[in-house]
């Protein structure tokens, strides 16, 4: 297991690069050119430039995410061969600097979704929040009048050009279907995974965040079946997966533990989280520790641990604690909590294996 951790780069992030190099294990960060609008070609001196920034601090930059997929090629359009194109250019760039992992999603028109980015918890704490409820019955076109109406509005990882076009995307995929979805997919896979393999950069697709239908929008990422049939799509080591525990998890049916052993030589990225995930459908982001929340985090470890794992592991969201102000999910402190819990449950089990004290 290697750690990493994300980090989105100065004036975007709270967070410093001395700070995170203190956390143990960690050998590198989790990037992005975020100011790259989606679809383009990463230009080759931006990419540089990050490079220099962040080496004197001994950290690699192996793990991208993401280099995000433009919605024409999530629709099918005419231009989205345009799209495909500089994508693979992109990968061709990042060989160049030593990356080896690309973490995207095929998720349309939002990424993760949360009803409440400050929810408390009984410690005082605050994490991200999801309210089945109000997702079901809320109007998609109120809420892209609700976003686009508040200018400061911002979510990780999405790319800001992306608010700016809500309720034309949301007609755009009026029409689209489940199964026009995974084709665009497999058409998207079909052409870059043979630049990828030439350039040694696994891809690796993240599940669907939360893993079900949101507003009518196609989700296919949302399971074992699923993921099954994306790696089927191209069968090469460079068509991957990015197991996230949190993502999975917060549909209680979904077996984590059986996908990271059926899935092992196809994970090549892990997010590893916990989430409580009520009765009613709701689920809130909490530690790490396995008491904590549904995810028997513990158990998803030593899964891990079994498959002899060496592939890239991240804390993923944590909650806000001891007055951090910081992007929603992407705190230092809790995230570093995080880690030293993940390394003391895998620690462990090492020295049990090798007969060492219990």
């Amino acid at each position: 297991m290697r750690m990493v951790f994300r980090w989105f780069g100065d004036g975007n992030d709270p967070v410093q690069l001395k700070h995170i190099k203190q956390i143990p294990g960690v050998e590198g960060i989790v990037w992005a050119l975020h100011d790259v609008p989606v679809g383009e070609e990463w230009p080759m001196d931006k990419i540089l430039a990050y490079k220099r920034q962040v080496e004197p601090f001994g950290l690699h930059l192996e793990v991208v995410e993401s280099v995000n997929v433009h919605e024409d090629i999530k629709l099918g359009l005419p231009n989205r061969d345009r799209y495909i194109e500089n994508y693979k250019k992109t990968i061709e760039k990042l060989a160049l600097v030593g990356v080896k992992t690309i973490c995207y999603n095929f998720m349309p028109v939002f990424d993760w979704i949360r009803t409440d980015l400050f929810k408390e918890l009984e410690d005082g704490s605050t994490a991200l929040f999801y309210e089945k409820s109000k997702v079901s019955s809320m109007d998609p076109d109120e809420l892209v009048r609700q976003i686009t109406a508040n200018p400061d509005f911002t979510m990780p990882g999405w790319e800001p050009e992306r608010l700016k076009r809500l309720a034309p995307l949301f007609e755009a995929y009026r029409n689209v279907k489940e199964h026009d979805l995974l084709d665009n997919l497999r058409y998207f896979l079909e052409g870059i995974i043979p630049t990828a393999e030439r350039n040694d950069i696994k891809m690796a697709i993240h599940p669907d965040d939360p893993p079900w239908t949101i507003f009518g929008l196609p989700r296919i990422v949302t399971g074992q079946d699923s993921i099954r049939r994306i790696l089927s799509f191209v069968d090469s080591p460079y068509n991957g997966i990015t197991l996230c525990s949190g993502s999975l998890g917060a549909n209680p049916s979904n077996d984590i533990l059986a996908m990271v052993h059926e899935f092992a030589d196809r994970i090549p990225f892990a997010h590893i989280r916990n989430v409580r995930v009520y009765g009613n459908g709701d689920f809130i982001e909490t530690s790490h520790r396995t008491a904590d929340g549904t995810v028997d985090i513990c158990e998803v470890v030593r899964a891990f641990h079994n498959i002899g794992f060496t592939g890239y592991t991240r804390p993923d969201h944590g909650r806000h604690i001891w007055d951090e102000r910081c992007r929603p999910g992407y705190g230092l402190y809790d995230r570093a909590l995080g880690i030293m819990y993940l390394w003391g449950v895998w620690d462990t089990i090492e020295r049990m294996k090798r007969g060492g004290r219990k």
